[in-house]
């Protein structure tokens, strides 16, 4: 049985959630997953593994350093996309849209649930940067925690959340013989188009 247009949800959010919940059901590993593609400053598209830690009505949220190369590749094109693969599923969701910061509540909201351990980390690891060797950065973490012994840890400036709101977002389900399911939903203006496409 494939997906029939009955059992498509109007609203791609709601759809993505009922997909991610299946996802954390059969025990999916990291179901939160998903590689975020950027064009870098040479015109190069560059990918990596993010958690995306939110998903609301405006989009899906990530955490991580502002200094880093995919803040810099946000900062100078903002359209990207994100990709999710939840192979156990033969599921697949692919997301393009505009990033932008998330405010700063948000950011420190997440901050301060962190693990302390992650917060140090987040204060130690100068993201992207050329270092010696790894006792710099182990040095760095032992400065932090010391710094911070007995005390709660802020969020640093430059450590924050990001906020894809997406204008499309295509669904993609294995069936046998290729003859996958794919759906595609299109945002315009306030409302979301929604069109089948072949496998």
């Amino acid at each position: 049985m494939g997906v029939g247009n009955n059992q498509i949800l109007d609203d791609p959010i709601q759809q993505f959630k009922i997909w991610y919940a299946e996802a954390i059901e059969v025990k999916v590993h990291e179901p939160d997953a998903a590689v975020v593609s950027s064009i870098d400053g040479n015109g190069f598209p560059s990918s990596r593994f993010v958690l995306v830690r939110k998903i609301d009505k405006e989009g899906f949220l990530f955490f991580t350093n502002y200094n880093s190369d995919k803040a810099t590749s946000f900062a100078q094109t903002p359209k990207v996309s994100l990709t999710f693969g939840w192979l156990p599923l033969q599921r697949q969701v692919r997301i393009q849209g505009i990033i932008g910061k998330a405010t700063r509540e948000e950011s420190d909201e997440y901050f301060s649930g962190r693990p302390r351990g992650h917060q140090i980390g987040a204060w130690a690891s100068p993201q992207s940067q050329i270092i010696n060797d790894r006792k710099t950065l182990l040095k760095r973490y032992k400065e932090i925690t010391d710094q911070f012994e007995g005390k709660d840890i802020p969020r640093p400036e430059n450590w924050g959340g990001y906020r894809v709101t997406p204008t499309v977002i295509e669904f993609w389900q294995g069936k046998p013989d290729r003859l996958h399911d794919r759906f595609r939903y299109r945002k315009i203006s306030d409302t979301w188009d929604i069109q089948r496409l072949a496998p």
